[in-house]
């Protein structure tokens, strides 16, 4: 009797006093100074090669001397993690709608699963994308990205392509842009658009090779096991 008394006063207590939870404090990745600032926007549906391929290469440049090095992160619309396409779960660094974000330098846009459809009509990520490029010195797309800076006007009076196959519905959808085929990358102004898939390392080289000059660019892509050589990577820049 005294057994069931006593637990009947710890229920008591314990109710009467709830476990408070414990606020954890977000903590955003460390960057550098002097250094630029590299965005890479992520969602559900992001696909692997397109975000890994150009993260790969603007994070190794930290390990080249006498160059000002790129901090990469990731921003999305959530603290919640995102999974890509193929199924990699990631959770993103800063979340572009309540977080204050760095300065943006560089945004890279990976394609994603739904850029060609519901994505297209998220005023969040659009306007986020608008909000960006009126300040970053670069906006690079892979594969299907360029359907979100041409949805956001970015793209108007330049030029672009984007992944293969999608470019006549490209051509459709944005009749006004001019979208060629038959290169792998297009740099006009502060844009540069590529077809994606594995080509999205050697769009990602070629801006190496643009902010810090072949030899660099040469390095990066020897870390990485590829072999680069700008000339014979059909591309077209513009101005």
């Amino acid at each position: 009797m005294k057994y069931n008394f006593y637990l009947l006063l710890i229920v008591l207590l314990v109710s009467c006093n709830p476990v408070k939870k414990e606020v954890v404090k977000k903590e955003f990745p460390k960057l550098e100074n002097n250094r630029y600032n590299v965005a890479f926007l992520i969602m559900d549906g992001t696909y692997n090669t397109e975000l890994t391929a150009p993260f790969d290469i603007f994070q190794h440049t930290v390990f080249r001397q006498g160059i000002k090095a790129m901090n990469v992160f990731t921003v999305a619309d959530t603290d919640e993690f995102v999974t890509s396409f193929e199924g990699i779960k990631i959770i993103p660094d800063f979340n572009y709608l309540e977080d204050h974000l760095p300065k943006i330098d560089i945004l890279v846009v990976p394609s994603a699963e739904h850029h060609l459809d519901t994505d297209l009509e998220n005023e969040n990520l659009i306007n986020f994308v608008k909000k960006v490029a009126i300040d970053a010195q670069y906006i690079t797309s892979h594969c299907d990205g360029a359907f979100i800076l041409a949805k956001a006007g970015l793209l108007n009076g330049k030029v672009s392509t984007t992944f293969p196959s999608d470019i006549d519905k490209m051509r459709v959808m944005f009749p006004d842009l001019d979208i060629r085929k038959e290169v792998l990358f297009v740099h006009d102004g502060k844009y540069i658009t590529s077809a994606g898939g594995a080509k999205s390392f050697e769009a990602a080289l070629y801006l190496c090779e643009y902010l810090y000059g072949k030899e660099i660019a040469k390095k990066l892509a020897e870390g990485l096991v590829i072999d680069w050589n700008i000339d014979k990577v059909p591309h077209l820049k513009v101005k």
